[in-house]
């Protein structure tokens, strides 16, 4: 759209985090807005952990329609919402709230958008019913794919590093309680990826080893990849990751982690604004500034 203005009618969107400065949503929203004609406008907002609950206030007092979360607040900003969507509820994290005449509604993108990456990608093998998953870390996206794979069926292998291990055993005991399923937990050693690697259908890298700039390690050691695995590293910074290459070369097949960075926008995007989004062109636009660096 040429002559793209705001005015008193334009939908505001944007995202809430801390930091925020080097955030790829921004580019990819206004994008997508601008290719579909529609009158919206995406923002980058900083927001600190003791301002969450006037910048939450704000949205309603602003009437800002939609919103993304990221670091530090995608489980503090809970309390501060209206009501959650059930998978959202179950995860205990939310990155997408949507306005609703000022009712916030919040989402958990990143494990649906999680989930249509790994079926976009993996084709058959991306079907997460019946197959065994090994999902290396524990942290927050972590938390949000474990959850969407026990929601679709899967069998879960956590394995974290000693320190973190509760968090992996947290997660467990709450897919437990929430799927009445049973998930393996362990620690991520060499000796016990042998031990579950054999069985293993998908390998997911939660874990942020192997990002820029630590593009040279892998948190997966090289030659107990095989060609029978899917491999999804939902690292998106390098492009493609150690890990991915790795596993390219033994013959698994791949999925980058820009993937589910462009899903988790995409749904997000489809909520504000009732219209299918442009996934090409958003996946576009975040691969030139990857590219750029």
């Amino acid at each position: 759209m040429n002559d793209w203005t705001i005015s008193g009618k334009t939908s505001v969107c944007g995202v809430i985090g801390d930091p925020i400065e080097h955030t790829m949503s921004p580019a990819m929203h206004n994008a997508a807005f601008r290719q579909l004609e529609l009158d919206y406008i995406y923002v980058a907002f900083r927001v600190t952990p003791a301002q969450l609950g006037k910048a939450i206030a704000g949205m309603k007092a602003l009437n800002i329609r939609g919103l993304n979360v990221t670091i530090p607040h995608k489980v503090n900003v809970i309390p501060f919402l209206d009501r959650l969507d059930p998978l959202a509820e179950k995860i205990g994290a939310v990155n997408t709230i949507v306005n609703e005449d000022g009712a916030l509604t919040g989402y958990n993108t990143d494990a649906s958008g999680f989930l249509q990456a790994l079926k976009e990608g993996g084709g058959e093998r991306g079907e997460p019913k019946g197959k065994k998953i090994l999902l290396l870390g524990a942290g927050g996206a972590a938390r949000a794919i474990a959850f969407i794979i026990a929601a679709e069926g899967g069998y879960l292998t956590i394995l974290n590093r000693k320190e973190e291990l509760p968090w992996a055993e947290d997660i467990a005991r709450n897919i437990g309680t929430a799927y009445h399923m049973p998930v393996g937990v362990g620690e991520l050693t060499r000796e016990k990826i042998e031990r579950v690697i054999p069985d293993t259908d998908i390998l997911v890298n939660a874990t942020s080893v192997g990002m820029t700039p630590g593009a040279n390690e892998s948190p997966f050691p090289a030659d107990l990849l095989c060609a029978s695995l899917l491999v999804f590293d939902i690292v998106y910074n390098p492009l493609e990751t150690r890990l991915l290459r790795e596993a390219k070369t033994a013959g698994a097949r791949t999925i980058s982690g820009l993937e589910m960075l462009i899903w988790q926008g995409v749904l997000a995007f489809e909520k504000w604004t009732g219209q299918h989004a442009p996934v090409d062109l958003m996946r576009q636009t975040a691969q030139k500034i990857l590219k750029k660096g």
